[in-house]
């Protein structure tokens, strides 16, 4: 009966090892831009600048040197009241593309820039304002990383762009089993999915046009084949270690009963 148990220890343990080195990833597999030679010189073309969306929230501020003249031109949450002004509101961009501005009635902001939004507000503000300070912010920028990454969640976007590699740097890096070779983006087109998919093991991926993230992207890290590798092992190895406990009890309780 000893010679049992140690033997079931002895095929436990050879299990064990088996999944452990069946789980290594390769260095090929983890390690980023790979192809990148030491202080070499890499010049992005990407010039990737983020343009509206529908269902955007936009918060437009608009002042100029006369505070009164610019009041109309803004939304308020309440009534001004002793020269206070209340919380300001910010604006949706509806399906049609467009938000309702004061004063001015339905302005596109679909598809533009918010820089080429300011510069339409100020042609439209000129008959009513002398150079007008408009600032533009986009409130609803955020990202989502899933899959093989240490805290996968929905991050906010605190300036006008993100990096692929600066969202992954939000959810706290890849972990071990994560692919770096084909991380999916999952970016939306008002109501149209796009997916593109990036290798982070090459410096390509600098000039890949998902490299900048937009707002309500979603990046998916798979597992790599060391993980899916050692899944299945793990289930295998489980079932072999439970089959094995079965047949060593039963021939224990045949030996027992014989005696």
């Amino acid at each position: 009966m000893n010679t049992l148990k140690a033997k079931m220890k002895h095929y436990a343990l050879l299990l064990s090892i088996g999944v452990l080195i069946a789980s290594c990833a390769s260095k090929q597999d983890v390690v980023y831009f790979q192809d990148a030679q030491e202080y070499e010189t890499i010049i992005s073309d990407n010039t990737h600048v983020n343009t509206f969306k529908i269902d955007d929230v936009v918060s437009i501020t608009i002042s100029t040197l006369d505070a009164e003249a610019s009041i109309p031109f803004n939304v308020y949450k309440g009534v001004i009241t002793n020269g206070s002004l209340p919380e300001q509101l910010d604006y949706i961009i509806d399906k049609q593309g467009n938000i309702d501005f004061p004063v001015l009635g339905e302005v596109k902001l679909l598809g533009l820039t918010p820089e080429e939004t300011k510069n339409m507000l100020k042609e439209k503000l000129k008959p009513y304002l002398k150079d007008p300070i408009i600032n533009i912010r986009l409130e609803n920028f955020t990202v989502t990383v899933l899959g093989q990454v240490n805290s996968p969640g929905t991050y906010t976007v605190n300036g006008e762009q993100i990096t692929v590699l600066e969202a992954i740097g939000l959810a706290s890096d890849l972990n071990i089993k994560g692919m770096r070779k084909n991380v999916l983006v999952i970016r939306d087109f008002n109501g149209t999915k796009v997916y593109t998919r990036i290798d982070l093991t090459s410096k390509e991926a600098l000039n890949s046009p998902v490299y900048y993230l937009t707002q309500n992207d979603v990046v998916y890290v798979e597992p790599n084949n060391s993980a899916i590798k050692t899944s299945s092992l793990d289930n295998r190895a489980s079932i072999a270690i439970s089959v094995a406990s079965l047949l060593i009890t039963t021939t224990i309780l045949l030996i027992n009963n014989s005696n």
